[in-house]
């Protein structure tokens, strides 16, 4: 028995990587923006709520811990949860949501700009200068940061169609 072999094995021949079946596809550019815009909507939809009650001065506009909301604060509650449940089902397909994106991020660098004005001139509501105008100001430039822009964000849409 010959330890050298006559004829060479034939090589079996090997998938591409991007053709095999456990291959990961391409990267999703919009990965993170996805995510954003869940975290960004959960938080909307009952995160708000949640810290009016456990830190009112930094995201409450009455004064003292209550759990009878008032008026106004109702209307913002339901704004921004409205708000929230249109992002989470933008973070789906977020080039098509583009526009309600858009108005995610100015909305909250107006709102921001207002209530910092406002705390500014109202001491007894300085506490929102660490609590929401803050977040609201991340918010927004996160999701500022994350969304295609210009040819990028048409060059994606196309893609994706």
């Amino acid at each position: 028995m010959s330890l050298i072999q006559e004829k060479p094995i034939q090589e079996v021949p090997t998938q591409r990587p991007e053709s095999h079946p456990l291959a990961s596809p391409e990267p999703d550019p919009t990965r993170y923006l996805r995510l954003a815009l869940r975290l960004v909507g959960v938080t909307f939809i009952i995160g708000i709520y949640t810290l009016v009650i456990v830190w009112p001065s930094g995201w409450s506009w009455h004064m003292g811990h209550s759990l009878n909301v008032p008026h106004y604060l109702q209307m913002i509650l339901g704004v921004y949860a409205t708000l929230g449940v249109f992002l989470v089902i933008a973070s789906r397909n977020p080039l098509a949501h583009l526009s309600l994106i858009w108005f995610t991020v100015w909305s909250n660098v107006v709102h921001a700009g207002i209530m910092a004005a406002q705390s500014l001139v109202n001491p007894e509501h300085r506490g929102h200068l660490v609590g929401d105008v803050p977040l609201l100001l991340v918010v927004a430039a996160v999701l500022a940061v994350l969304t295609p822009q210009g040819k990028a964000a048409s060059a994606l849409a196309a893609g994706k169609k």
